[in-house]
């Protein structure tokens, strides 16, 4: 029984003993977990709270140069054109063997453009060429008769004053010289008429190829290999009127049309400010031309012509075009020293009652300053600042209602990207 009270008592549990001591390294991993989620917590909060500004567009101030810029008195709009434009074609009716134009290449004057089939133009050249050299032929031939009759009417001549011969052989001898001196001029007529019609076919056959009349861009590419081509269009609408067109680059200009209540305050030689439709931030200075004298009764207008004093290749017909009708230069005696900068109408805003704009400020460029502006002249769609900003300093574009001074602010990705 002892024996076995023993055994009992060993394989009791004793609850009463320390647990057995747990693991240092564990806790220090937990911990260093505990410690990377709330770091990893905290900087997301930071990425996504922060305020990151409003987007806005940006425009650069420009000081106004010297003599200053001129009010615009008239806007109008139109188009350009091109004063020299010509749709090539053949002078005869032919078919097109070759066309050597694409649209968008520069031609020179009398460069080849297309060629046409010449076998027709060809045979008549070869025609008229024998015509002429029979008509040689004959007249030489005519020429040879007439060298011997003038020795024989000369050999009688001396025979029948010695009585030799009779007066009537004589006189049949002058006879025949003189025939054959007409025939010779006619010969020599058919000759020369025989040469004309060679001529002609040669310009036959140049007729066959189609040159540039002047130096030019090709616009556009109107047949191809195989169509009969026709100045007259003789053949119905299977027939090609013509090549191709060119048209002088250098010959573009702008034609607007003035309401007639303002043709008044157009001048010739008046200086304008033309901006395309395609480039609205390039103002491209021109020239009134002249103002056609003729009205649109439909319309109520005048058409007026403007010289287009910059040459650009980004400059093409039929263009879309706003100009603004500038006072005339002052002379430089008159002028007066520059004044303030230019900048665009779309950054000045309103703010309690006075003209304002925001300026792109702080040391990262991300937080705006409101100045306050003293306005000048309307330059088009700009406007003369003369007091509150200076040249270089970088504006808001349509700065939006909720924008106030020290706002923090961020470039639009499109003007960023370009800068």
């Amino acid at each position: 029984m002892n024996a076995s009270s023993e055994l009992l008592k060993e394989l009791r549990i004793d609850r009463k003993a320390p647990p057995p001591p747990t693991s240092r390294r564990a806790l220090w991993i937990a911990l260093a977990v505990i410690a990377a989620l709330l770091l990893a917590a905290g900087a997301a909060w930071a990425f996504f709270a922060r305020d990151k500004g409003i987007e806005v567009r940006t425009a650069s101030v420009t000081p106004i140069a010297a003599g200053g810029a001129s009010a615009s008195v008239l806007d109008a709009s139109g188009y350009v054109v091109a004063r020299r434009m010509a749709t090539v074609s053949a002078k005869i009716t032919g078919r097109v063997r070759e066309v050597l134009i694409e649209e968008g290449q520069a031609v020179k004057e009398g460069q080849v453009m297309a060629t046409l089939d010449p076998i027709d133009a060809d045979a008549q050249r070869s025609l008229a060429s024998a015509q002429l050299g029979a008509a040689r032929s004959q007249a030489q031939s005519v020429q040879a008769r007439l060298v011997e009759a003038e020795a024989n009417a000369k050999r009688l001549s001396s025979m029948v004053q010695r009585q030799l011969v009779s007066r009537s052989q004589y006189d049949q001898a002058v006879a025949q010289r003189d025939s054959l001196r007409a025939e010779l001029l006619t010969a020599q007529r058919n000759a020369k008429v025989a040469g004309d019609s060679l001529r002609i076919a040669d310009i036959g056959v140049d007729n066959t190829i189609v040159r540039a009349p002047f130096s030019g861009v090709v616009t556009a590419k109107a047949a191809q290999p195989g169509e009969i081509v026709s100045p007259l269009s003789a053949g119905g609408g299977f027939t090609r009127t013509g090549i191709g067109t060119i048209v002088d680059m250098d010959s573009l200009e702008v034609e607007v049309d003035v309401g007639e209540a303002y043709i008044g305050r157009v001048q010739p030689k008046m200086p304008v400010e033309a901006t395309l439709n395609a480039y609205p931030d390039w103002k491209i200075p021109a020239e009134v031309i002249a103002i056609i004298p003729a009205a649109d009764r439909g319309k109520a207008t005048v058409k007026v012509r403007i010289a287009i004093k910059t040459k650009d290749p980004r400059i093409v017909p039929d263009m879309g075009v706003n100009v603004s009708f500038l006072e005339p230069d002052k002379p430089a005696a008159t002028q007066a020293p520059p004044r303030g900068v230019r900048v665009p109408a779309a950054a000045i805003a309103k703010r309690d009652g006075g003209d304002v704009a925001f300026v792109i400020a702080g040391d990262d460029k991300d937080a705006v300053e409101q100045r306050p502006l003293k306005l000048g002249r309307t330059l088009g769609d700009d406007r003369e600042v003369t007091s509150g900003l200076s040249g270089g300093d970088v504006v808001v574009l349509d700065p939006p209602a909720e924008l106030q001074d020290g706002a923090k602010v961020r470039i639009a990705e499109d003007e960023a990207s370009k800068n």
